[in-house]
C-alpha cells in the first residue's frame, strides 16, 4: 500500500465524522498564512475547527505574489480581515542561500528554477519583512496582521512584534 492509499483509506474512517455542509466564507475572518512544514498542526495550535480559516500555506509561509493573490481573494470574494502569519524555527529554508538552492536544483535537474526560493536566516525578520509586504499592498483590506513564531521543539506560539 502507497502513502496516497494511506490516505485515501483514510478518507474513507474520516467520513462518519464529516461535519456536513459548511460555508464558503471563513466562519472566524481570519486567513493564515503559514510555512508547508509538517510539524505545524495549524488547525490544533490556533484552535482552529473546520470552516473556521482561510489557510495558506508555502516554503517557509514566505508573501510572495501569489499569497497576495490569495489573501485578495480571501478578504473581498470571502470576507476576512484578519490575518496571521505563522513562520517557525527549524525551517528548511534557513538551511541554504538562494543561490545554493538555486546550484543544487540545477545540478539534479540542468535546470535553474526562475524565482527565488527566499531563504532567509533570521525567522524573526522574515516574520516582519512579510507583515511589511502585507502592509504595502493597496489592494488588501486587512484590519489586523500579526506575525508569529512557531517553536517546534516545544509547541509555543510567539508573537513578532
Amino acid at each position: 500500500m502507497t502513502e496516497i492509499d494511506r490516505m485515501l483509506a483514510a478518507n474513507r474512517e474520516w467520513m462518519a465524522h464529516f461535519p456536513g455542509d459548511l460555508p464558503v466564507a471563513p466562519v472566524r475572518g481570519v486567513a493564515v498564512v503559514a510555512c508547508m512544514d509538517s510539524r505545524l498542526p495549524l488547525f490544533g495550535m490556533l484552535g482552529l475547527g473546520m470552516g473556521d480559516a482561510h489557510v495558506i500555506r508555502n516554503a517557509g509561509g514566505v508573501v510572495t505574489d501569489d499569497t497576495l493573490r490569495s489573501l485578495a481573494i480571501s478578504q473581498h470574494l470571502l470576507g476576512t480581515r484578519a490575518i496571521v502569519l505563522v513562520h517557525h524555527t527549524d525551517c528548511g529554508l534557513q538551511k541554504a542561500s538562494d543561490e545554493e538552492f538555486a546550484d543544487l536544483v540545477e545540478s539534479r535537474t540542468g535546470h535553474r528554477p526562475p524565482w527565488a526560493a527566499r531563504a532567509f536566516i533570521d525567522v524573526d525578520a522574515d516574520v516582519r519583512e512579510s507583515m511589511r509586504a502585507i502592509a504595502a499592498a493597496p489592494y488588501l483590506l486587512s484590519d489586523e496582521v500579526r506575525g508569529t513564531v512557531y517553536d517546534v521543539a516545544s509547541g509555543l506560539l510567539r508573537e513578532v512584534v
